[in-house]
This record gives structure tokens, C-alpha cells and sequence, in this order.
């Protein structure tokens, strides 16, 4: 509960600061900076703050990293209340925000498996998923009424007070993400070498590879860059356009990851902690994100944005359960980093393939080329997973 209350803080802070950057600089360039600061860290440091996780106490590097939020949050609102804040001053703060994501990422899922363990670790792994997705669905609203009711300095300093609760719970709690289940701190230096040596061990380990590839290929691809391009995809579909038929678009697919979250327990074969599934529920995700490319029926529209939702939660948190698992104890935090990497940080990727590329060939056509690219990826690993000469096991 109290990660998802600091999870839908970090999206009340989005609305509030990307209405900031709209109403004073009004820059597209900017916007787009917002997008890359977020994952680019993900991508540039995923591995050396799961060495970090693997170093050092989870709690405190969690609470570094909800303190960088704060620290984030509070200089938006100090700038905008003085009525001194720049362009340099709203990228050097979009950059500090996305630090503080991406630190906290890795010590949040080993600390999560010290405290449930290896039997109940996918149910705790998609439910902190579904609580991800929750603050999504919520952050929206809350930001929108503290905008509306507070103004967004005032906004952002109550903004500031949830993520107090996470901090404070972690200073009288016992686990440290190293007390249970072989995982233990390790000596080894953080280095360039360390990340190097970690994707070479990661390439020697078919199970934790396809994981790997299915969660970067499908956020390199796809990620989620159609929700930027959603108020040009409900003009294009008839029935979509307005307020209302933006507004049902843009949470369809978080709406299908919270259902996912609440009821995927009672599939055993969705549950098993294997490649199989993961990877034939992401042959899935693409098809439906392909129908929701090319489709001009709303309501399919809808509908396959809820299935997409649906799948994407199952099936990555299916591949987190998947990694965690099969990582090695000393190297666990790494190989988490490397998988966050992959699955947030390439999402970089995913604003050009479906931006860059739709101002050429049209966002429809981009997002559509871009899933059927994916689902090829996806069923490729599927066929090999199911190949008798591959030890997948």
C-alpha cells in the first residue's frame, strides 16, 4: 500500500510538472526531453544500481531514491513559487527525477524478495505491478485535482508528504533485501568491468536471456509511446474524439493491468513460472496492439488497448518473477538492473520507432509495423523455447 501511494506520487508529479513546462516554456522539445529523462537512466544505470542493491541495505537506497523525488518536487514548486524557474532549471529537475526512479527500481524487487520469499514471489511481483499501475490510473485524477484546487506549487509540496509514509516504514522494518533466500551482500566493486561481466554471464543463461529480450525487445518497439500519441489516435477514430473518448483511451490499457493484477491468480498455468507462458502472452500483447494500430472501431479500440494491458502486466511480470528466480544469489541485484534496463530503459527506443518514425509514415501505420515487429521477435523465442535442443528448462 505504501508503494503505491509513493507509486501515484511520481505520477501526480508528472501531470503537475508537465502542465508547468506547457503553460511556461512551450516546448515540444522539451516535452520530448521530459519522455528520455524519465527511461534514459534505466538505460544508462540499470546494472550499477542493482550493484548497489546487491551492495548495500535496500531500505536505504529505496529511501534515496523517494528523497530524490522530494528533492525534485520541492524545487518545482521553491522555482515556480519565486517565480525563477528556467528551461535549464526544468531539465536538470527532470533528470533528477528520472535518477530517482531508476535507483530505487532494483532495491525494490530484491527487497521485496526477501520479505515473501521464492514461493510467493510472482503473486508479490505482479501485485507490485498492479500497484504501479494503480498510481497510473489514479495519479492522473489526484494531480489534476491538486492542480486544480491548490495550484501546482501548492500541489507539489502536498505531493512532497507521500512519499514520507514509504520512508518512514522502512526505518522500523527488518528486511534489508539480503536477510533471506541466499541473497547476500557481496564485496565486489561497482564497475564498468562488474556491468560487462554481468551481460556475459546473463548470455550463458538461456532462461533469463529470453526474459531479458522479450521485456527489451517489446519495450524498444512499442514501450509506451502510443499513450503520447493518444490525442492523435482518438482524433483519427470516429466516437473517440473529445474529452470522453480520449480520457476512456488513455486508461484503457491501465485499467487491463489492474484487472490483470486482481485476477490472474486463479490460472496455474498463467502462475507457473515459466518461459512458455510469458513468451506465448506476448505473441498476445502484440496482436492486440497491433488491432488497436490499424483498427478505426472505437469500441475494438478500447478493447484491445484493455486486453493489451492485461497481457503486458501478466507477461512482465511474469519474465521479473522469471529473472529473479533463476539470478544468481550474489549477482541478483544485477541481473534485476539488467532486466530494468531492458524493460525501462529501452523504452527510449520506443519514441522514436513510434514518434519519429509516425511523423513520416503516420502514427497508425508506425505503431502497427512496430507490433508486428515484436510479435515476430516474440514468437521467434517462443518456437526456440519449445525447441528440444535448447535447455530452457
Amino acid at each position: 500500500m505504501l508503494g503505491l501511494v509513493a507509486m501515484m506520487a511520481d505520477n501526480v508529479e508528472h501531470v503537475i510538472t508537465y502542465w508547468l513546462i506547457f503553460e511556461r516554456f512551450h516546448s515540444a522539445a522539451l516535452a520530448g526531453f521530459a519522455v528520455i529523462s524519465h527511461w534514459a537512466p534505466f538505460l544508462l544505470f540499470g546494472i550499477t544500481f542493482g550493484a548497489l542493491a546487491d551492495r548495500f541495505d535496500c531500505r536505504r537506497i529505496i529511501q534515496a531514491g523517494q528523497g530524490l523525488f522530494i528533492l525534485a518536487s520541492f524545487s518545482w514548486a521553491a522555482l515556480f513559487l519565486t517565480n525563477t524557474l528556467e528551461a535549464w532549471h526544468a531539465v536538470i529537475l527532470l533528470i533528477v527525477h528520472g535518477l530517482a526512479g531508476a535507483l530505487w527500481s532494483p532495491a525494490s524487487q530484491l527487497f521485496l524478495y526477501d520479505v515473501v520469499g521464492r514461493d510467493e514471489l510472482q503473486s508479490a511481483v505482479r501485485l507490485n505491478a498492479t500497484s504501479r499501475n494503480l498510481g497510473i490510473l489514479f495519479g492522473p485524477s489526484v494531480g489534476s485535482g491538486l492542480l486544480i484546487a491548490l495550484g501546482p506549487a501548492n500541489g507539489l509540496l502536498v505531493n512532497c508528504l507521500l512519499y514520507v509514509p514509504l520512508i518512514a516504514w522502512l526505518f522500523i522494518t527488518r528486511y534489508t533485501g539480503h536477510m533471506h533466500h541466499g541473497a547476500g551482500r557481496v564485496p565486489q566493486a561497482i564497475s564498468l568491468a562488474d556491468a560487462w561481466q554481468t551481460l556475459k554471464d546473463v548470455s550463458r543463461q538461456p532462461v533469463i536471456l529470453s526474459m531479458v529480450v522479450l521485456a527489451g525487445a517489446t519495450s524498444f518497439l512499442v514501450g509506451n509511446a502510443y499513450q503520447a500519441q493518444m490525442p492523435a489516435f482518438s482524433a483519427d477514430i470516429p466516437g473517440a474524439q473529445g474529452e470522453v473518448g480520449y480520457g476512456v483511451l488513455l486508461t484503457a490499457s491501465a485499467a487491463g493491468a489492474v484487472a490483470a493484477g486482481f485476477s490472474l491468480e486463479w490460472s496455474t498455468w498463467l502462475r507457473r513460472a515459466s518461459v512458455l507462458p510469458a513468451l506465448a502472452m506476448g505473441v498476445a500483447w502484440a496482436l492486440a496492439i497491433a488491432v488497436f494500430a490499424f483498427t478505426r472501431s472505437y469500441v475494438l479500440a478500447v478493447v484491445a488497448l484493455f486486453i493489451a494491458g492485461f497481457l503486458n502486466l501478466a507477461f512482465s511480470s511474469l519474465a521479473q518473477t522469471i529473472v529473479q528466480l533463476e539470478a544468481p544469489p550474489d549477482r541478483r541485484g544485477r541481473v534485476v538492473g539488467l532486466f530494468s534496463m531492458s524493460q525501462n530503459g529501452l523504452r527510449v527506443g520506443s519514441g522514436l520507432v513510434v514518434g519519429v518514425v509516425g511523423a513520416a509514415v503516420g502514427i497508425h501505420a508506425s505503431l502497427g509495423y512496430a507490433a508486428l515487429v515484436s510479435l515476430a521477435i516474440c514468437a521467434a523465442l517462443l518456437l526456440l523455447a519449445r525447441s528440444p535442443r535448447v535447455a530452457f528448462g
